[in-house]
């Protein structure tokens, strides 16, 4: 049954693994630019609140 669900008794085929490899290193760079841009997300944000919070602590302008 294994073997069945394994695709055939000859062992893995050198093309299956080699889009297993580029499929893994695919997701590996995906996921690193998924946490660089949490990063530059999260800087971003911070700068967004410290010009929203000195713009709040500014006195008001005299008319």
């Amino acid at each position: 049954m294994a073997k069945a669900l394994f695709g055939h008794v000859g062992g893995s085929d050198p093309r299956m693994v080699s889009e297993m490899r580029r499929l893994q290193k695919r997701v590996r760079d995906l996921e690193d630019e998924i946490s660089r841009l949490q990063a530059q997300n999260d800087q971003l944000n911070m700068a967004v609140t410290d010009v929203a919070s000195s713009a709040t602590d500014r006195e008001p302008a005299l008319a």
